[in-house]
């Protein structure tokens, strides 16, 4: 399984506080609705089938399927898998949520989906470019994939780690390494090695002082990543 149990447990512990706007979770609900209309904006989601590989609570999941998309939502987290389909229950949204990872569902389901989403989960894996192989098996030719993740740079560091989760405290502290952060240049390679092909990287720029996030042509912190799977 390509799984850290330490960092799966990390996240699990702090699982019912995750739709809390003002808890640790706080920076996710601010930027999810950039991440949204990045994604909607690049393809077509309603009635589209899509799947969130490491959905977490289901923010993304939800945001989606209210545009119209058929959504699946999994994760190895079950903690977190409980809290979304509560939260979805109690909202009356129909999401499907599966505790498997990404390579099994890559393994029984090729090809099932238009539209495969990944956000803020390959940093946190032991072998990332394995999950981008799976998202490359999962989406159907000429659909689309996405991801969002860290940059490996100095100034991500001081940003994301130090200041978000030291001085600003908007992240638990440990929630990122430095070592794990992925350049998009690392992740560009990974995507052609499994016939994605990258159509663009837009920052995703965040300011903690006035709690706004928007699209950046900075892509040296957080940064968006879109795919699509070639015939």
């Amino acid at each position: 399984m390509n799984a850290d149990r330490m960092e799966i447990g990390k996240f699990d512990a702090i699982a019912h506080r995750f739709w809390d706007p003002d808890g640790e979770f706080r920076p996710l609900h601010l930027i999810n609705p950039v991440r949204t209309a990045y994604v909607a904006a690049r393809c077509q989601l309603k009635g589209a089938r899509m799947v969130d590989v490491g959905c977490g609570g289901g923010l993304l999941c939800e945001a989606l399927a209210a545009l119209g998309a058929q959504v699946t939502g999994i994760d190895l987290a079950p903690a977190m898998l409980e809290t979304a389909r509560l939260h979805a229950a109690e909202r009356g949204v129909s999401i499907d949520y599966r505790l498997l990872g990404a390579e099994t569902l890559a393994a029984s389901a090729p090809g099932a989906f238009e539209v495969v989403t990944c956000m803020e989960m390959i940093e946190h894996v032991p072998d990332p470019a394995g999950v981008v192989a799976a998202l490359g098996t999962l989406v159907r030719p000429g659909g689309a994939v996405f991801v969002s993740t860290l940059n490996r740079t100095p100034k991500s560091f001081l940003q994301a780690i130090i200041a978000a989760e030291y001085l600003f405290r908007l992240l638990p502290r440990g929630t990122h390494e430095y070592e794990r952060l992925i350049r998009p240049s690392e992740l560009a390679r990974w995507g052609r090695d499994c016939g994605l092909a990258l159509e663009d990287v837009s920052g995703l720029a965040f300011d903690p002082f006035t709690a706004q996030s928007r699209l950046s042509p900075d892509a040296s912190v957080n940064y968006l990543a879109h795919f699509t799977r070639q015939a």
